[in-house]
């Protein structure tokens, strides 16, 4: 059973955040968080640490650049098992991040808006929220990964009759679901510019 202490909340679907958000606080978990969701959370009551506040960079490049930065990556990526990438961690002031709740920029339903142009469909390409994900599944023995909402009540759950974590088994099923999910992102932003052409 691992504990969640910290989690990372950047989600496009806002459905059922703020909810399972104050369902958090039960445990005590700091919030970290980006842009519209922490200003959610924050009309919601719930504390939450701006990812920019927590890193010590802004948020830059017309939002293209959020959640990239060591404090966030190694926080997630950092095993918990082995000593070496604890000591790193403590040397370079990197918390565990314990929990990763993140979903996409929505691709399809922007490039399916009649008139969307090339350059629109790129910035609506999420590169961020991808990253997060993959990071976190890759390290599901440590880490918690929910893409859907759906799953909120469940992690909530299972929280509560361990005293606050989830189990292997339980992190191993939502890593799946990152991958099936960045799979088909993927696959959606090939197919939309497969038939694409520039002119030079």
């Amino acid at each position: 059973m691992v504990r969640i202490t910290r989690a990372l909340m950047s989600v496009t679907d806002k459905g059922g955040l703020a909810e399972f958000a104050k369902g958090l606080q039960e445990f005590q978990v700091e919030m970290l968080s980006t842009g519209g969701t922490a200003k959610l959370l924050r009309e919601n009551g719930v504390p939450v640490v701006e990812v920019s506040d927590y890193t010590g960079f802004p948020e830059m490049l017309d939002g293209r650049v959020k959640t990239l930065h060591p404090k966030i990556h190694g926080g997630i990526l950092g095993r918990r098992d082995l000593a070496d990438h604890l000591e790193q961690m403590q040397r370079h002031q990197i918390k565990p991040i314990d929990l990763v709740v993140v979903n996409l920029y929505q691709f399809e339903k922007a490039v399916g808006k009649p008139g969307c142009t090339l350059e629109e469909a790129i910035e609506n390409i999420d590169i961020g929220g991808p990253t997060l994900l993959r990071a976190a599944a890759k390290n599901y023995q440590g880490v918690t990964v929910v893409v859907d909402p759906a799953d909120y009540p469940k992690i909530l759950k299972e929280m509560k009759t361990s005293g606050g974590g989830t189990t292997l088994a339980t992190r191993f099923q939502l890593a799946k679901k990152v991958y099936a999910l960045t799979s088909a992102y993927d696959a959606a932003i090939t197919a939309y510019l497969r038939d694409k052409a520039l002119s030079c």
